[in-house]
């Protein structure tokens, strides 16, 4: 049987991202006692009542859709629900039955797939009192807590009755063989896209997607979780596409909700192989960049940055940018650089073929052997001072691991090691072995002295 998809809707703050936390059993979908957290619409796998489904969270079907973010969030629900084979309309039985519920009933019912009420927050009363509200929307019932797990296996159920006698979905079935989900080995390039709030990040996925798959808008801080969206390009390359929340100073971090989407971006960044940093050319390098810099090399993830918003910049202006950009971010020298227009699309076309040449060098195979000559040649070039009026010494290096590569060096009193040395070490075997776009750790192990113990 094909997995079946399930769309979670209704209006905002009913808990649909804490009953797909609760159906996927993950920490996933942000939940806060915030009406519109959620915005962009989110994929998980779940198992009611013994069957597999994929569940989709959605943001709040919004009929009072003033806002223009409003109106892309509630397209985002209607996207899901044409994706889906079955509609869960999640109501709010603290807030009884509002005249916004019916009006998404009677819209959900106009689509003719099998539509379930699903009462959540029941956990405070009698549900079948609860309930009485409810049944005047003319749809089947069930009670639920999502939040303590309480009647999913029913509600499993009935949505397992309700597909086996959906003529639509039973057609779906004759004429679509199962497509079983990538396994994590399938997952592809785990590519992550960072940055500050507002610099194009949403904008720049859906251009590479080509299809609005993200809400974008000029509004500071519109994603506000991390969302995995999987994707193959036209060489048939897998990718795991992150879109993830901007990243402020902790000092403008005042919403309970936006230290939050920190941390998911910063988890972002510890599940990627490559990260593609996304800077406004408007507003230039602020310190804030740095610091995510800082995050990234420091988790060892290849890089790629790209300079956005770069059609509306005087040539002038651009020169100054390049410079600024050699002076305060020196110290990833490794990462390639690309000035686009993720609006525009200018220049996109270059950062899949980068962020494939930097993930095959974020893995490399080294050999024990190269590695050890090309030490030995970096060596002879240049060699590191003396310590107390003896030198250091190199015998061998092996690869330690990968993404990113991590050569071990054996030798005596390599401890003593400056830093400065280190560096070039790591300049010269990126030269050596065309390593652009990712980090190199460098290790030392010092030979043991067999005359320390007497």
């Amino acid at each position: 049987m094909i997995k079946p998809t399930i769309a979670l809707l209704g209006r905002p703050n009913v808990g649909k991202s804490t009953l797909f936390n609760a159906l996927t059993k993950t920490r996933a979908a942000l939940v806060a006692d915030t009406p519109g957290l959620t915005r962009d619409r989110r994929y998980g796998q779940c198992s009611l009542a013994g069957e597999k489904f994929t569940v989709i969270d959605t943001g709040g079907m919004l009929h009072d859709k003033e806002e223009k973010i409003d109106r892309q969030v509630d397209k985002q629900a209607r996207t899901a629900a044409d994706e889906a084979d079955v509609l869960v309309l999640l109501l709010d039985g603290k807030s009884g039955l509002t005249s916004d519920d019916e009006e998404i009933a009677q819209e959900l019912r106009m689509t003719k797939k099998p539509l379930i009420a699903v009462v959540n927050k029941t956990d405070f009363a009698d549900p079948n009192l609860i309930a009485a509200d409810f049944y005047s929307l003319g749809l089947p019932l069930i009670t639920i807590s999502a939040e303590h797990r309480r009647g999913l296996k029913q509600m499993g159920e009935k949505i397992i009755e309700m597909l086996a006698n959906s003529k639509k979905f039973q057609e779906k079935i004759q004429n679509q063989a199962e497509i079983e989900p990538p396994s994590a080995e399938d997952e592809g390039i785990k590519l992550a896209v960072l940055g500050r709030p507002n610099v194009g990040k949403s904008t720049l996925l859906n251009r590479l997607l080509g299809e609005e798959r993200l809400v974008a808008s000029a509004v500071a801080g519109t994603t506000r979780d991390a969302i995995f969206i999987p994707y193959q390009d036209e060489q048939g390359t897998k990718f795991t596409l992150i879109d993830t929340a901007g990243i402020r100073r902790k000092s403008q971090t005042h919403e309970k909700i936006e230290k939050f989407s920190i941390v998911k971006a910063l988890e972002a960044i510890e599940y990627a192989n490559v990260v593609i940093l996304v800077l406004d050319a408007k507003s230039g390098i602020a310190e804030q960049d740095a610091k995510l810099l800082g995050e990234i090399t420091r988790r060892g993830r290849a890089l790629i940055i790209a300079v956005n918003k770069w059609d509306n910049i005087e040539p002038e202006r651009r020169e100054e940018i390049k410079s600024d950009l050699e002076r305060k971010l020196h110290f990833i020298n490794f990462a390639e650089v690309f000035y686009i227009s993720a609006l525009c699309g200018s220049n996109i076309r270059k950062l899949l073929p980068a962020v494939k040449k930097a993930h095959r060098n974020a893995f490399a195979d080294l050999s024990s052997n190269s590695l050890t000559n090309a030490l030995q040649t970096a060596y002879h070039k240049h060699q590191p001072p003396l310590v107390q009026g003896k030198a250091i010494k190199f015998q061998y290096a092996h690869q330690g691991g990968k993404n990113p590569p991590h050569i071990i060096i054996h030798g005596s009193r390599t401890t003593k090691v400056p830093e400065s040395y280190t560096q070039y070490l790591i300049n010269f075997f990126r030269r050596e072995f065309k390593l652009d776009g990712t980090a190199i750790r460098i290790s030392y192990r010092d030979k043991e002295n067999p005359f320390n113990q007497k």
